[in-house]
């Protein structure tokens, strides 16, 4: 387990880029935190580090986005997925099985269905409305 503090969103964005370097094909990274913790501010920086130039959002509505790469990179949102069928929907197991990366926020609702290999990324706030502490548990 590593922990890092990150004092910005431009800062989470960086130590997202690195983290990105460290990541090859069919890696799953599950995302923890509560909402504006940062999640997607990692997961842009993630973009960055694989050299994309996409524009990150998080994908409430659609349930993924993907960005492009090579390996393709993936973002996944699965707030709204609550059930095995609305997985499936989502075409989840199919990018894994293609070798893609996936950046998956709300990972809580898929607990059971993420790969025993799964990187964890928990974003906490603190007191400090701009500090995040980051733990990755690989």
């Amino acid at each position: 387990m590593k922990k890092i503090i990150s004092n910005s969103a431009a800062e989470t964005e960086k130590i997202g880029a690195e983290f990105a370097k460290t990541l090859n094909s069919g890696r799953v990274v599950a995302f923890y935190g509560d909402l504006g913790a940062g999640k997607t501010a990692f997961i842009r920086g993630m973009a960055k580090g694989f050299g994309l130039d996409a524009e990150v959002s998080s994908p409430t509505f659609a349930l993924v986005h993907e960005y492009g790469g090579s390996p393709l990179f993936c973002h996944f949102d699965m707030y709204r997925v609550d059930s095995w069928e609305d997985l499936y929907s989502s075409g989840f197991f199919d990018y894994i099985d293609m070798g893609a990366i996936l950046a998956v926020e709300w990972s809580e609702n898929i607990e059971n269905a993420l790969p025993e290999d799964t990187i964890r990324i928990e974003i906490t706030k603190t007191d400090d409305e701009n500090q995040r502490i980051i733990t990755i548990t690989e």
